[in-house]
Formats: C-alpha cells, structure tokens, sequence
C-alpha cells in the first residue's frame, strides 16, 4: 500500500481510527474525515502526528462526512491532493444515529422523523453519495476496494436500536448494488462485519453490559473484537491486484455470529 491514498470516512475514533493507523504503518498516505467539536482537537491533533509519522503524507478534514456541501468540498480537495492515482482504499466508518425506541416507554419518546430520516443517511445513504462524488471525479481507478463496516445489527435488534439496525441492513444493500454497478470498472465493494467491539459508538447504546458480556462469553476465539482486528481484515482484502471478492458481508468476530 506504499504510496497509496486511503480515505477514511470517520477517523478520529473506534473502528476508523484503528484501520486509518493500520494503513498508515502499511505505508499508506492517509485522507481522514472526522466530525468533532474544539474539546477532541489535541486528541485528533496526536492522531495527525502519529499518522505521519509513519513516514506517509496525511491529512485529517473536521467536516460532517453526511453533508452533500461538505462532501463536494472534499471531493475536490482530495482530487488536488491523490494526482492522478486517486483513492486506493475507501473506508465508511460513520457510526453516529438515534437510539430511541419506535414506540413511546412511559417519559421516553419515541424516534422523530428527523431522527430515523439522519440516522439512514449517516450511516447507510451516504456511502453511496460519497462513491457517486468520487466515480464522478476519477478517482476510483481499477483495483480500487470500497469497505463498509457493518454489524450483527442488520438483523438482530433490541428496544433501543431500531434506527440504526434499519441503517446497517440498507447498508449491507447498498453494499450489494454498488458492488453489481462497479464490477465493470475492476472496483471491489464488501460489508465488514465486525463482532462485537468496544467502541466509543459501542458505549452510547443504553444496555450494551449485557450483551458485551455475552459476546465475550461465547465468542468461539474467547474473546471480543477488537478495533486492531478490523484494521488487519482491511489490509488483508487491500493486498495484491484482484478484485474478485466483491458484494459480500464478511464477519470479522471470531465466529461471534456462530454462537
């Protein structure tokens, strides 16, 4: 991956974060997109500097990822800054939606409109806006693999994880008709699914203890994923020139889904 640009959609924390680091130690140039208030820019400001300091170029943008302005910003800005190679690796790691139940809880609301409508086009819709915006400008060349990260939340779902359960399983669709439109062009698309890992979008959703620890007591590895765990599937897929393992949800978890 030396010398080849790796976007990461989602940079600065959990499963991005950890792939952005993996990449950069491969060699990789790193294209990092993060959303964060003041408060997170020394931690965003030591992620920079130990991205580069792995000996590539790389750049990290404080920009909403879902925002069709931001994005075409970007866009242009990453044509200037890949040349001619454009983007190797596309990562879409966004993780940020409603936790509300569909229906009301005695004084817990239930989810808005606004909420459901944000939370699919955070985390499912606009992995497509992003890969229209950069076919359109050339910069997904043949060889280029697109990485979606996914979970078990597709199709298991509990009171609070409605909206985001509807997200991961158009996500996983999306996956599957960019990987039918981009066969032609030699561009591979797949869904990871990690296991159960902790994160920071892990530890938002009300009630995770009791499912974190039932992962971590009947995971056939003994143990739960981890971000690192990701991180080495993406370098894994990214190796040599092929393109042929495209259109697929594959589980990073130590056979987590099995039990």
């Amino acid at each position: 991956m030396r010398g080849q640009w790796v976007l990461v959609l989602g940079a600065s924390s959990g499963l991005g974060r950890a792939i952005a680091l993996a990449a950069a130690r491969a060699g990789a140039n790193i294209a990092g997109v993060h959303f964060d208030t003041s408060a997170a820019e020394p931690r965003v400001t030591a992620l920079l500097a130990e991205l580069r300091g792995y000996g590539g170029r790389a750049e990290l943008f404080n920009a909403n990822a879902a925002n069709h302005t931001a994005r075409a910003r970007l866009v242009a800005e990453l044509a200037g800054l890949t040349g001619p190679d454009g983007i190797r690796v596309l990562v879409h790691s966004l993780a940020f939606g409603a936790l509300a139940p569909f229906l009301p809880v005695g004084e817990e609301p239930a989810v808005t409109p606004r909420q459901l409508d944000m939370t699919l086009n955070v985390m499912a819709h606009s992995l497509v806006y992003w890969t229209q915006d950069l076919h359109a400008a050339g910069l997904l060349a043949p060889g280029s693999r697109i990485f979606a990260l996914t979970s078990a939340g597709s199709s298991r779902v509990q009171r609070h994880y409605g909206a985001v359960s509807a997200a991961k399983a158009a996500l996983e669709s999306h996956v599957r008709q960019l990987a039918l439109e981009l066969g032609g062009s030699g561009v591979a698309v797949n869904a990871l699914r990690a296991g159960v890992t902790i994160t920071p979008a892990l530890l938002r959703i009300p009630g995770h203890e009791s499912y974190v620890e039932r992962a971590r007591a009947t995971n056939p590895g003994g143990r739960l994923t981890t971000p690192e765990d990701v991180a080495e599937a993406v370098l894994t897929l990214t190796r040599g020139d092929s393109t042929w393992i495209t259109g697929n949800v594959i589980g990073v978890d130590g056979g987590e889904l099995l039990t």
